[in-house]
C-alpha cells in the first residue's frame, strides 16, 4: 500500500502573532459525476481507508436490497451518521431496533461515552456507563442488522465474511470504480476498505450525479443523499462541522466526516464530489479544507459563521483573547 504522505501537499496553516506554527498537509479532489477529476491537490491516487465518511457507501446495500424500503429520512440519515449520542440520537436507534424485534445487545459496535457533553453529564449523575446506543457508528449498524434480517444471515454481521459486509464491498468497489487492496477493522468493528482518494471522490461524484428513477442504485444514492441534507442534526449533531456545514447550506449538499481527517462531500447541484484526507489525521484542517473546497464552489458562503469558523477561526485562549488564524492554502 502507498505511504499515505507521499505527494502530500500545505492545505493549512495555525498561524500565532506573525509567525506560521502548524502546516497541515494533505490530498484533495474534487470529482464530476462521471468520475473525472475537475481538481487535485496532491497525490489524489493515494490509497486510504475512507473510514467514517463513507457511510452512505456502505448503506447502498441496505436500499438496493430493498431491506430498507420503507425506512423514513431520520433512520437513513443515521445509517450515514457519526452522531454524538444525544437523546435524539439514541432514542432514535433504540426505536428502529424495537421495530426489528431486537434489543441494544444485538449490536455489534460496542459502547463509547457519548460525544454529546449533555448526554455525558446525564451518565455522570446517574453514575452509569454508556451502552453501545451511544456509539456514534449506532445508526449504521442498525442499518446492518436490517440488512442482515433481510437477507436471512446470522447475528455476526459485522465479521468480514458476513454476506452484509460482502455486500457492503461488492457495493464499494462498484462505486469507487475499483477492487479494494484489502480493509482495515474500524473503530465500531466493521471492516473499512482501502481505496485510492481519486476513488473515493469518483464515488462521491456519481452520488452526486444520481437521480432517483434511474435505476436501484441510483434511487438509493439520492435517497441517501437527501436524507443527510434534510437531516443534518442527526448525522452528525449540534456544534459538529457536518452538521452546522449542511445546515449552512440549507441541506443542498450532503458532507460527512470521517476518522483521521477525511472528509467527503456530494454536491448535486453541481454534480460534484469532493474528497480529502489530512495526514496528520488533524480534524481542524478537515474541517477547514472541506469548507473552503465547499466555497470555492460556490455552494457555501464565505461569509457564514461556519465557513469563517472553520476556515480562519480565529483562535482563542482561556481568557478568549485571539492568540492566532488558520489559513488555507489551496492555490
Amino acid at each position: 500500500m502507498a505511504e499515505v504522505n507521499d505527494g502530500a501537499v500545505d492545505l493549512m496553516q495555525v498561524v500565532r502573532g506573525d509567525r506560521i506554527e502548524s502546516v497541515h498537509r494533505g490530498h484533495a479532489v474534487i470529482c464530476d459525476g462521471s468520475g473525472g477529476i475537475v481538481e487535485a491537490w496532491g497525490d489524489p491516487s493515494t490509497v486510504i481507508y475512507p473510514r467514517s465518511s463513507c457511510k452512505m457507501i456502505q448503506a447502498l446495500p441496505l436500499l438496493e436490497s430493498g431491506a430498507g424500503r420503507d425506512l423514513d429520512d431520520r433512520r437513513l440519515a443515521l445509517a450515514c451518521a457519526s452522531h454524538q449520542g444525544a437523546e435524539i440520537h439514541t432514542g432514535e436507534v433504540a426505536a428502529w431496533l424495537s421495530d426489528l424485534g431486537l434489543t441494544e445487545s444485538d449490536l455489534r459496535c460496542g459502547s463509547h461515552m457519548p460525544y454529546s457533553d449533555a448526554a455525558k453529564a446525564d451518565l455522570i449523575r446517574a453514575d452509569a456507563g454508556p451502552c453501545q446506543l451511544h456509539n456514534n457508528c449506532s445508526g449504521k449498524h442498525a442499518g446492518f442488522l436490517t440488512l442482515a434480517r433481510h437477507l436471512g444471515a446470522g447475528p455476526e454481521y459485522a465479521d468480514p465474511d458476513h454476506p452484509v459486509q460482502q455486500a457492503v464491498r461488492r457495493a464499494f468497489e462498484e462505486v469507487t470504480g475499483m477492487e479494494s487492496p484489502g480493509f482495515g477493522i474500524d473503530g465500531c468493528s466493521a471492516p473499512n476498505f482501502a481505496t485510492r482518494l481519486d476513488a473515493l471522490g469518483t464515488a462521491m461524484g456519481r452520488f452526486a450525479a444520481a437521480r432517483e428513477g434511474a435505476d436501484a442504485r441510483a434511487d438509493a444514492m439520492a435517497r441517501l443523499t437527501r436524507a443527510m441534507g434534510a437531516q443534518p442534526e442527526l448525522v452528525a449533531g449540534e456544534g459538529r462541522a457536518c452538521t452546522d456545514l449542511m445546515r449552512a447550506m440549507d441541506g443542498r449538499v450532503a458532507v460527512k466526516t470521517g476518522a483521521e481527517a477525511v472528509f467527503v462531500a456530494i454536491v448535486p447541484e453541481l454534480d460534484r464530489g469532493i474528497a480529502l484526507k489530512i495526514v496528520d489525521g488533524g480534524t481542524r484542517a478537515a474541517e477547514g479544507v472541506i469548507a473552503a473546497l465547499l466555497v470555492r464552489l460556490g455552494v457555501l458562503d464565505a461569509g457564514a459563521p461556519v465557513a469563517k469558523r472553520l476556515t480562519v477561526g480565529p483562535i482563542r485562549n482561556c481568557r478568549d483573547t485571539v492568540t492566532g488564524h488558520y489559513r488555507v492554502t489551496l492555490g
